[in-house]
């Protein structure tokens, strides 16, 4: 992703690469889980990293930092990786 090269534009990038690795580190302790309580906990947090992330994308298009086209296919990918881990969540909590 091309975002510009301000103090703007470096912030965004930080925040989004830390929310998008953060999602895929605490899936790890999410399937390391030891109880349900436990999993469903750590699933919590997922969820709260990849909403974080798409919150970042759609940032970068409000602001203009990039055209919607290319964000596009990363909006739908957080789009789905959340529906995923809210499925999975129900289920777990059932």
């Amino acid at each position: 992703m091309a975002l510009p090269d301000t103090y703007l534009g470096n912030h965004i990038r930080g925040q989004l690469i830390r929310s998008a690795t953060s999602v895929a580190s605490n899936y790890r302790a999410t399937c390391l889980a030891q109880s349900k309580a436990c999993f469903v906990s750590k699933l919590s947090i997922v969820l709260e990293e990849a909403d974080e992330s798409y919150f970042w994308l759609e940032f970068i298009i409000d602001e203009n930092l990039l055209k919607r086209k290319f964000a596009e296919p990363l909006l739908k990918e957080a789009d789905e990786l959340t529906a995923i881990f809210i499925s999975s969540r129900k289920t777990a909590r059932n």
